[in-house]
């Protein structure tokens, strides 16, 4: 098992490389999820690269955010360059970049980055069918999902194993950019889980979203046998001294092939933590004892200072090689070294002399080859043969040892052939012209009043357990002429899928032959229920290249991106039909760990539940799929007035999403998207539509 560990500098590069790391990420350029991480310059990645690769570490790129069309070419241009440099991998959020990089970097691995929020296995199969070789699975899947995952992946598995812990679900987290304008898809996260909260209107005086960090520093082996391929330390906005501790610890555990010591799970906690470290989702434990805040505590001097000296003077574990030497009469000096991976390198010295006083021995060769002090490399072995009454000076056998591991050197950094080509923009797509259709979300059958049908609106999504449970009332929706979606759920482990199943099944029976589907691991469900796939804006739809790869997939619809602008939109390539949420309450997060139950003790999903920050601004807590939360935006997205901005974006449709509001609201609501009506939210905002997202 690979232990990654995180490199915001080329500092830090060192200080995990010689803590014994088996590979490292860090960020090149602006397209990455920690732009306010230090990054490296051209120059710096490509020492970086040779430091890593003379080592025997390999260096994986994060281009993990999602990226304009505007950006795309220069994106594609970084991909290029660091697949030029040497990158071993890179790290992809935005399917729209993973399809530039087969155009312009075929022969460059990609792996799936936890922003991809990939937590089942049809999500990793529909990663390895996009020519992904990795996928870094969601933060949250237990032992269980891990090992079920791992035993059918067909590629390599990732999983994070000390860190902070993001209280959403990566990749669908949208509170940062909604609220302040910084979006934790672009790089920029203000991390507003980490404040002060309160409940109903009370005082923040609480943390509910902050959690601890991860720490599976006692399940180590455990991970190893069920064949997780890598180990992922988060922290690139963290200093070399943490890298180095916190890898150091990790990577001799695992050499060693047991779990960190007393002393050592302190020098984890000195370094860095959260009132501690939890491993609850990993063990199924989920609850209150996972939360935490960081605590004003004392640098560990003497702990960083030694951490400090040993990646500045040392050289970490080493490249085990073998030497071999022969030393026979009348011929030359001979002397080969050869690394783990079977490179060889090869010297030739003088011919030996008949000795006068002392002969070399074999014990002289071995000592002289033995010294590789002040290089990466350690002597593992040396196999040598050496005739009798021969004399061989020192400095010969010292000068092939320096000029063979030199070569090898060279062979080790020597950059892979690999295929580049230009970027290409493709296919441009005319927008459509006629007025998009109206499209209505609703979380419940009751928002849905024989008013709001008369007003027959195009297409009413509703989540597929709601249409499961009330046949009678959708058969009524059906018999008006009026299309249904089931809406699958944003979140779905494995062992939720074959309830899922059933219930789609269900929903066919009642005639739904449509579904929208937000995720990469629910788009095999789908198809196997014979129905026609839409995109929510779970699916990041950010750029055109985005839309073509999911019009490949086989989608009919897509959502575009709520952190785009009008304008972006509308300059989208309309390869399918695409939708804009134009009215509701904006999603800010889903979560794996149920807040109210963790307030309240209990289960009090039914009741109105709202989440207060220190301005006294209440968000709505509302249940998700699988005992889950979700918080929504204190106030509601309103475009009505604004039709005649989206009208020019080339919409198929605009969606109105319904969550808080009644049946009257909801076709109060309509009316007014009809054009008619006066209805206007008590607060609403404009959403990101008009304002540019950091």
């Amino acid at each position: 098992m690979e232990i990654l560990s995180p490199a915001g500098s080329p500092e830090a590069v060192r200080a995990a490389v010689c803590a014994g790391a088996n590979a490292v990420y860090l960020g090149f350029g602006s397209f990455n999820a920690r732009r306010n991480a230090k990054n490296f310059t051209q120059e710096e990645l490509a020492q970086a690269v040779s430091f890593c690769h003379l080592r025997g570490v390999k260096l994986y790129l994060t281009l993990n955010t999602l990226v304009s069309d505007r950006e795309m070419e220069q994106a594609a241009e970084h991909a290029v360059t660091a697949s030029r440099l040497g990158a071993d991998a890179v790290l992809v959020q935005d399917l729209g970049i993973v399809r530039v990089l087969r155009q312009v970097a075929p022969d460059l691995p990609v792996h799936a980055s936890t922003q991809m929020s990939i937590h089942n296995l049809d999500g990793v199969k529909a990663a390895a069918d996009l020519g992904i070789t990795r996928a870094v699975v969601a933060r949250e899947l237990s032992r269980k999902d891990l090992e079920y995952i791992c035993a059918n992946s067909p590629i390599e598995i990732e999983t994070f194993v000390h860190g902070a812990l993001c209280m959403c679900h990566s990749g669908q987290c949208f509170m940062s950019s909604v609220i302040g304008g910084r979006s934790g898809n672009r790089g920029l996260c203000a991390q507003p889980c980490r404040l002060a909260y309160g409940w109903g209107g009370g005082r923040a005086d609480g943390y509910p979203l902050s959690l601890k960090d991860a720490s599976l520093a006692g399940h180590l082996r455990e991970l190893e046998e069920m064949g997780i391929a890598s180990a992922k330390i988060e922290g690139r906005m963290k200093r070399p001294e943490y890298v180095w501790v916190v890898t150091k610890v990790y990577a001799d555990a695992l050499r060693e092939g047991r779990e960190p010591t007393r002393e050592e799970l302190q020098q984890l906690r000195s370094a860095f933590s959260r009132q501690g470290f939890t491993d609850g989702y990993f063990t199924g434990h989920k609850g209150p004892e996972m939360f935490g805040v960081r605590e004003k505590e004392q640098e560990p001097k003497e702990l960083f200072a030694r951490a400090r000296a040993a990646y500045e003077q040392g050289e970490g574990p080493g490249v085990p090689v073998k030497f071999y030497a022969m030393i026979r009469a009348g011929e030359p000096v001979q002397v080969g070294v050869e690394d783990a991976q079977g490179r060889v390198a090869t010297a030739a010295g003088p011919l030996p002399e008949v000795a006068r006083n002392r002969s070399v021995t074999r014990q002289d060769v071995e000592v002289q080859l033995s010294k590789t002090g002040g290089t990466p490399y350690r002597c593992k072995e040396v196999r040598c043969l050496v005739s009798d009454g021969l004399a061989v000076p020192l400095s010969v056998l010292n000068g092939l040892r320096r000029q063979v591991l030199e070569d090898l050197s060279e062979q080790r950094t020597a950059l892979p052939q690999r295929r580049h080509a230009p970027y290409k923009l493709g296919a441009r797509y005319e927008n459509p012209r006629k007025e998009p259709q109206i499209n209505l979300s609703v979380r419940r059958i009751e928002q849905v009043s024989q008013e709001l049908l008369r007003q027959q609106p195009d297409l009413i999504y509703l989540p597929a357990e709601e249409i499961a449970a009330y046949p009678e009332d959708v058969k009524k929706i059906l018999a008006r002429e009026i299309p249904v979606a089931a809406v699958l759920p944003r979140v779905c482990l494995d062992r939720e899928l074959d309830q899922l199943r059933e219930t789609l099944a269900r929903c066919r029976e009642l005639g739904i032959d449509q579904a929208l589907a937000g995720n990469l691991g629910l788009i095999d469900t789908v198809r196997q229920a014979g129905m026609t796939l839409r995109g929510d804006f779970g699916l990041q739809v950010f750029n055109s290249q985005a839309v073509k790869e999911y019009k490949r997939m086989g989608f009919a619809s897509l959502t575009a991106s709520f952190e785009l602008k009008l304008a972006q939109i509308r300059d989208l390539a309309k390869a399918v039909d695409t939708e804009l949420i134009a009215y509701g309450r904006l999603p800010l997060m889903i979560m794996e760990n149920c807040i109210i139950k963790n307030h309240f003790g209990k289960c009090v999903c039914g009741n109105v539940n709202n989440l207060t920050d220190r301005k006294g601004v209440q968000f709505p807590v509302l249940k998700a799929y699988g005992c889950r939360n979700e918080i929504f935006n204190a106030n509601k997205l309103f475009l009505a007035d604004k039709a005649q901005d989206y009208r020019r974006a080339g919409l198929w449709a605009i969606r109105l999403n319904f969550t808080t509001e009644n049946a009257l609201e909801c076709a109060r609501v309509l009316e007014r998207y009809r054009g008619q009506g006066n209805y206007t939210p008590n607060n609403y905002t404009r959403g990101l539509y008009y304002r540019d997202v950091e």
